[in-house]
């Protein structure tokens, strides 16, 4: 069986069980999960709601990442990211990873998400409270 047991990009709302449904395993010690929620605010300034878009090639690249991760930790690793418009408290994306340790899980979680965030072409709009807008992770 793979090392990377769920990747997907999808516009339909994220659900944890099913990620934590991917990686049930006799074999594993530890499940690390980590869910990116839609906060009420950034920058000091009161947020109402965001869009996600992603490139064509980010569900490649989003394989890629978790490929990586499962093989530098020797863990189990899935990954959801949500695109669309999003509203508060809505989950954008999931994470995870199994393995026979906890902290081998820990350590590829965090591995996981932060990789993605740096490298994934998926980009967010925030929509502010005051009006103004932002894009990140644009180059």
């Amino acid at each position: 069986m793979s090392a990377v047991r769920l990747v997907d990009i999808r516009e339909t709302p994220l659900d944890t069980g099913e990620v934590c449904a991917a990686l049930d395993d006799p074999a594993s010690g530890g499940l690390t999960l980590f869910v990116g929620r839609v906060r009420d605010h950034d920058h000091g300034v009161g947020v109402k709601g965001l869009g996600y878009s992603a490139h064509p090639s980010a569900l490649e690249r989003l394989r890629e990442v978790c490929e990586r991760v499962a093989a530098d930790h020797d863990v189990q690793v899935a990954a959801v990211h949500r695109v669309g418009d999003l509203s508060i408290g809505d989950i954008a994306v999931v994470v995870a990873a199994s393995a026979g340790h906890r902290g081998d899980a820990f350590a590829a979680s965090r591995d996981l998400i932060d990789t993605l965030k740096q490298t994934v072409p998926i980009w967010k709009h925030q929509l502010f409270a005051d009006g103004t807008e932002e894009w990140v992770g644009t180059p």
